[in-house]
C-alpha cells in the first residue's frame, strides 16, 4: 500500500490472515457479527473462536482479560455493542454510553495485554458531527455537534476510535475501525422502539401483508434522507481490511449513495408487496433525526474495496430472514 496525493491507494493485496489463524468474533449473535462469522466461514477459515454472554460477559474487565489470555486469538473483530433506535438511545443514554465505554475499554486493552496486534474495531457513522458537510469524509469526525438523539452511542465509539489510534501511535498495533452506514440484513433488531428505521420499515411493511391492511404510518416527515448497506458487505470489508497493515486507523463503509426514507418505505413495500398499492401517512410528532447523511467511501475504494450486493435482492433476502426469525421465535415462546 502507498501514499499517493495524500491518499492511501492498493498497490498489492497481501492476505495477512492464515487458513489456521485463531480469529475471535466478539458479538457473534449480532447483525454485523453473524456476518462476519458467515464470511470468514465461506472464505475457509477454520478456527473461529465464539462466546455468548453466558459464557463471556463482555462488561466484565478481568473474565474478558481471563478469555483473552487463554484464548489467544491472531485477530479480533470487535462487534459487539449495544445499539438500538432513536426511542432507545434517547431513553436510555446512561446504558449506552456505560455498556459500550466498558465493552470497548476491556477488548481492546485486552488485546493489547495479550499480545494482540490485529484487531477490526466496528463503530458508525453517527460519531459524525449532527451538521456536517455531505458526503461525510473521515477527517470530519469531531469537527462539530452530534445528534442529540444518540449522543451516548456516538461518544461512546468516538471514545474506541481515539483508543485504537493512541494504541497504534504508542504500541504499534495494527487496530483499524471500520464506520459501517446504516446496516441491514439476517439477524438484525427488529423491536418497535429498539430497532433502526430500516428493519423496522421492513417489519411494518410485513405486517400489512400479513394483516392484508394498506396503510403505512412512518416517524417524522419521511423526506431525510439515509445511506444503507447490507450486513454482507459489512462482513467483506472487515475481512478485507483485515488484511491491510498500513494506515488509515479510519474508513467509511458504505454505498456513497442515499435515499429519502420515503423512498425506501416505497421499494421494500414493492419488493415484498408488488401487487399491492399502499398508503403512507407521516406521524410528524415523533422525531426526523438528521436531515441527511452520506458517507465519503472513496478512501475505501482507493484501497480497493467497494460494496457488491444490488439492494433490492438484499430487501427480499432480508425480509425472508425475518418471517423465518419471527417463526423460530414464536416455537421458543410456545415451548416455554
Amino acid at each position: 500500500y502507498c501514499k499517493r496525493n495524500g491518499e492511501w491507494r492498493v498497490k498489492q493485496f497481501i492476505e495477512v490472515i492464515k487458513v489456521n489463524s485463531k480469529i475471535y468474533v466478539a458479538g457473534h449473535k449480532g447483525l454485523v457479527g453473524s456476518a462476519i462469522v458467515r464470511e470468514l466461514k465461506k472464505k475457509g477459515y477454520k478456527k473461529i473462536i465464539v462466546a455468548n454472554r453466558e459464557k463471556l460477559n463482555l462488561t466484565n474487565q478481568l473474565s474478558v482479560f481471563k478469555f483473552l489470555k487463554k484464548n489467544k486469538p491472531d485477530f479480533i473483530f470487535l462487534a459487539a455493542a449495544k445499539v438500538g433506535g432513536i426511542h432507545s438511545n434517547n431513553k436510555y443514554k446512561a446504558d449506552y454510553l456505560y455498556e459500550n465505554l466498558a465493552i470497548q475499554l476491556n477488548v481492546i486493552n485486552g488485546a493489547y495485554l495479550s499480545g494482540i496486534k490485529n484487531l477490526i474495531f466496528l463503530g458508525s457513522s453517527c460519531v459524525y458531527p449532527k451538521n456536517c458537510k455531505q458526503p461525510i469524509k473521515e477527517r470530519y469526525l469531531l469537527t462539530g455537534k452530534l445528534e442529540a438523539t444518540n449522543e451516548s452511542y456516538a461518544l461512546a465509539k468516538i471514545a474506541g476510535i481515539k483508543m485504537c489510534e493512541s494504541y497504534n501511535e504508542q504500541y504499534k498495533t495494527n487496530y483499524k475501525c471500520l464506520m459501517p452506514t446504516n446496516t441491514f440484513g439476517p439477524n438484525d433488531n427488529y423491536d418497535d422502539l429498539n430497532s433502526h428505521f430500516f428493519p423496522a420499515l421492513i417489519k411494518k411493511i410485513s405486517k400489512l401483508k400479513d394483516n392484508k391492511k394498506n396503510t403505512l404510518i412512518l416517524w417524522g416527515n419521511g423526506k431525510v434522507k439515509r445511506e444503507v448497506i447490507h450486513v454482507d458487505d459489512i462482513a467483506n470489508a472487515c475481512v478485507y481490511f483485515m488484511n491491510i497493515k498500513k494506515k488509515p486507523t479510519v474508513l467509511n463503509i458504505g454505498t456513497g449513495k442515499d435515499y429519502t426514507i420515503e423512498y425506501y418505505a416505497k421499494l421494500i413495500a414493492k419488493t415484498i408487496l408488488p401487487k399491492k398499492k399502499i398508503l403512507i401517512k407521516y406521524d410528524l410528532s415523533k422525531p426526523n433525526g438528521v436531515k441527511r447523511k452520506v458517507m465519503d467511501v472513496s478512501a475505501a475504494k482507493n484501497l480497493g474495496w467497494k460494496h457488491k450486493t444490488n439492494i433490492k435482492k438484499s430487501i427480499l433476502d432480508t425480509y425472508l430472514s425475518y418471517k423465518k426469525e419471527s417463526k423460530t421465535n414464536i416455537w421458543k415462546i410456545l415451548l416455554l
